[in-house]
């Protein structure tokens, strides 16, 4: 098995609704982002996927995102915008879209902060 993972960041403002303290406030981050993917096994060249391809696909998911305010985004009206809730509205944006035999995304991590992460996994 092998795993491979690209880091991609955005910036966004969001609020935690119910929270009590200055989170609750909105603010901004600057938020990290990792998606892994596993595959069984290398393509000819000795590759199991294409970290241009994957980058580009989380970009794609991360620009919804990007300079936004994340509570009047309609997943997060639902959801409080977590670390939590992010990492999971990242993964399933993703997950149709690795389509690539053999693949299967695995992870990804959103950290908040340099020290503070969050991942989602199923």
């Amino acid at each position: 098995m092998f795993e491979v993972s690209v880091r991609e960041s955005f910036s966004g403002a969001h609020r935690l609704k119910g929270y009590r303290g200055k989170c609750e406030n909105i603010h901004g981050h600057n938020w990290d982002v990792e998606v892994s993917i596993g595959t069984e096994g290398l393509d000819r060249q000795g590759i199991s996927i294409d970290f241009r391809s994957l980058r580009r696909k989380l970009k794609h998911v991360l620009a919804a995102l990007d300079h936004r305010d994340l509570n009047k985004l309609a997943f997060f009206r639902k959801n409080n915008p977590s670390a939590e809730n992010i990492a999971r509205y990242i993964y399933i944006k993703l997950k149709g879209a690795v389509g690539l035999k053999g693949a299967c995304l695995r992870r990804v991590s959103v950290w908040e902060t340099k020290d503070s992460r969050a991942v989602y996994f199923e």
